[in-house]
């Protein structure tokens, strides 16, 4: 049986991040998502910085890849700076990619 974090994780690892053009799973900024029984979905992510000028881009990415799945409803995405996200939390694919 798959947990709806595995379907949540495999939905937004869609997303691209358009000035990288890495999926933000990839790139470690997805450090929770949830599904309750009324199928309101909370999405714990971080950015690469503060201020991010696509913080809105890939809100609607989450939002529109989450609604996609039949257990969602709603989505909320909950921004957090604790932990710091650092190089270290990207995959191996996406340091490839990315060349670091």
């Amino acid at each position: 049986m798959t947990t709806f974090k595995a379907t949540g994780m495999a939905a937004l690892a869609k997303v691209i991040d358009p000035e990288l053009g890495v999926d933000i799973v990839g790139l470690g900024l997805i450090y929770d998502v949830t599904n309750d029984e009324t199928g309101h979905c909370v999405v714990t992510m971080t950015l690469t910085m503060m201020g991010c000028p696509l913080t809105d881009l890939l809100a609607d990415g989450i939002t529109t890849a989450l609604l996609a799945l039949p257990t969602v409803k709603t989505v909320e995405i909950n921004l957090v700076w604790s932990p710091a996200w650092s190089i270290a939390r990207m995959s191996r694919t996406a340091r490839l990619t990315l060349g670091v």
